[in-house]
């Protein structure tokens, strides 16, 4: 895996995310509201750990993959879990005027903007698991050649 295509996702993923810091509404259908008071840790969090990737590889690939991962886990129980487990009430009606791909009265499905978001963390989270592999395998064959 190449190191580009690990920031290319990454940055994919966080100027996604940064939909979540303003908000963004089309046509009057809200897309993702303003949650930088809940979510603006995580913003800078995830901001941090990409620089840190960006400029300090060797340990940073390992963070933002940690980081990833926990991020992906807590979306997961956030959203996905009462899709599947229910219940749903809750949700349904907390994202009751958000854009949506297929909606349904009885079953919480994210939303546009959150299925797009666990996609890119997730494509984010595969590269970056990838790119550790690959990279660990290619300085332990790099130190045996020398």
């Amino acid at each position: 895996m190449n190191k580009k295509i690990c920031i290319i996702s990454n940055l994919c993923l966080l100027l996604w995310f940064a939909l979540d810091m303003v908000g963004v509404s089309i046509d009057g259908h809200i897309l993702v509201t303003r949650s930088y008071v809940e979510d603006g840790v995580f913003f800078l969090l995830f901001l941090a750990l990409f620089i840190w990737y960006i400029f300090k590889d060797k340990i940073g690939k390992y963070f933002l993959t940690g980081w990833l991962s926990i991020w992906f886990l807590a979306q997961f129980l956030s959203h996905w879990y009462f899709t599947i487990f229910g219940p749903s009430e809750g949700k349904i009606n907390y994202f009751a005027d958000t854009i949506k791909l297929t909606s349904s009265p009885n079953i919480y499905i994210p939303d546009l903007y959150h299925i797009l978001l666990h996609i890119l963390i997730l494509v984010s989270l595969i590269n970056m698991i990838i790119y550790c592999v690959t990279s660990s395998k290619l300085k332990t064959i790099q130190q045996h050649e020398s």
